[in-house]
């Protein structure tokens, strides 16, 4: 794809996502999320592939059905309220219509079944677009409507979503349907907090963007999309190897990686609203998708390739990797002892 067109579709998926961020009005809103979602269509079809032309096919009917619900919920409001502001008022059908559409929009369970097929069939950059910028929109909407949301909903949401994104990766080998099950899960995480501490919310939103931008950059890296491929490619970049088995343990939340702080705050919020039996189920919960994130990591250094003396210098002829990776990378895994500046700023 030539420059011009790239440019054309890099300026609309910004257009779009500026326009439904800074609009208060449904209709605008309404503008900026169908632009968002026309502008990286293009971006999945340039594969010349059957799995791509589904996948868009896929995400075209699943975020025009998501849009035609708002539009319907919107028009509902403004009959029943008098008025077209997303945060002025809102009446409780039209804010349940809403919240389901944008958990469709988003790929949050039980709406979530197009997001592992379509992810699947996309190359690697269209599928970090995918899982981070088009979670931008529907999100911003979301942290408008808080007030208005139906907590008992959002909070069925949550816990499905970590139930069914750690169960349906427990058997997958394709990164990228596995990256996809991690969304889901992280979804569930975020929206558990967002009618309690918006801005926790937030906050776990761009850690999860930084952390999976550095996955998706170390997968291009390494030209892998397959679990069984990163056991050959420990003689070709061993220190990219190893950041990838941190980066995944990383997104697990275990100690004392970033991904810790994003459940150590939810855990902590939550408990300061007497929700211990939430707490204790999504972290029962949270087991299952604990084990396939560690089943990655086992078989990226524990597994060695058979040919390792022969290629023994294969990795100066390796690519090098994107330019970002390194900061991308230190956030994710050492951005434990910034936690006291983080909870004076939120």
């Amino acid at each position: 794809m030539t420059l011009y067109p790239l440019f054309i579709i890099f300026s609309s998926l910004a257009i779009g996502t500026t326009t439904t961020l800074l609009s208060s009005h449904w209709i605008i809103a309404w503008i900026g999320l169908e632009i968002n979602t026309m502008a990286i269509i293009p971006l999945m079809i340039k594969r010349a592939h059957p799995r791509a032309v589904e996948a868009a096919t896929k995400y075209f009917i699943t975020q025009a059905t998501a849009s035609a619900l708002i539009l319907f919920a919107a028009l509902l409001n403004a009959w029943l309220i008098g008025n077209w502001a997303i945060n002025y008022n809102m009446h409780m059908c039209p804010s349940i219509l809403v919240t389901i559409a944008l958990a469709m929009k988003l790929g949050l369970a039980p709406f979530h079944f197009w997001l592992p097929e379509v992810l699947q069939g996309l190359t690697l950059p269209t599928g970090l677009l995918l899982t981070t910028w088009q979670k931008i929109a529907p999100l911003a909407i979301l942290f408008q409507l808080a007030p208005f949301i139906n907590t008992p909903l959002l909070m069925s949401l949550s816990v499905t979503s970590i139930l069914l994104g750690g169960w349906g990766g427990i058997n997958q080998t394709q990164l990228r349907k596995i990256l996809a099950f991690s969304s889901i899960t992280h979804l569930g995480w975020m929206v558990s907090t967002l009618t309690l501490w918006p801005p926790l919310t937030l906050l776990n939103f761009l850690i999860y963007t930084t952390i999976t931008a550095a996955v998706f950059f170390t997968l291009i890296t390494l030209s892998t999309t397959k679990m069984t491929t990163l056991t050959t490619t420990s003689n070709k970049n061993p220190s990219l190897l190893t950041f990838t088995m941190i980066l995944f343990l990383s997104l697990a939340g275990l100690p004392p990686l970033s991904g810790f702080l994003l459940k150590w705050l939810i855990m902590n919020e939550l408990s300061k609203q007497n929700l211990i039996l939430f707490i204790v189920v999504i972290l029962l919960l949270t087991l299952f998708s604990l084990f396939f994130y560690l089943r990655i990591a086992y078989m990226t250094i524990t597994s060695m390739s058979p040919h390792a003396s022969i290629y023994s210098t294969f990795w100066y002829m390796f690519p090098k990797p994107h330019p970002s990776l390194p900061i991308l990378t230190s956030f994710s895994i050492a951005l434990l002892p910034a936690t006291p500046a983080l909870c004076i700023i939120l």
